[in-house]
């Protein structure tokens, strides 16, 4: 009994380690730059490859498939996007774009915000990992 003890705790005090090198050496918070070329504006995904160019008004808009480009034809609402650090409306054609670890596509207003968005994610994600590790430290 006194064995399982011992290893459940190794075990939670080893945890908050194992994220911090995860966080340290990697840097998968961040938000990377993509070219809209990669990015479908429609299911707001980035792929490997160019997508299908839609013109519309003189700007160039992209979509995975017929339908997408269907829909940045005639949807005005599809085009556009939020930038999560002002709250301004963007048009996803004049876009700075970033893709965080897990894909999520981000439309930002200039490189400026981006670049606060990844800090500030950085920064949450950060303290999040220190009330984890004192938290097991209470333990």
């Amino acid at each position: 009994m006194r064995k399982l003890g011992l290893i459940i705790l190794l075990t939670f005090m080893s945890i908050p380690a194992m994220a911090m090198d995860k966080n340290e050496d990697n840097d998968e918070s961040k938000i990377r730059a993509v070219e809209s070329k990669y990015v479908c504006m429609v299911n707001n995904s980035v792929f490997n490859q160019e997508q299908i160019a839609v013109e519309v008004e003189g700007k160039t808009y992209y979509g995975c498939c017929p339908m997408c480009k269907a829909r940045l034809e005639k949807d005005v609402s599809i085009r556009n996007a939020v930038d999560p650090v002002s709250g301004n409306s963007v048009d996803k054609a004049t876009a700075i774009i970033g893709v965080d670890s897990s894909n999520k596509v981000y439309y930002f207003e200039s490189k400026e915000n981006m670049q606060n968005y990844a800090s500030n994610s950085s920064a949450e994600e950060g303290e999040e990992m220190n009330d984890m590790h004192s938290m097991n430290n209470n333990m």
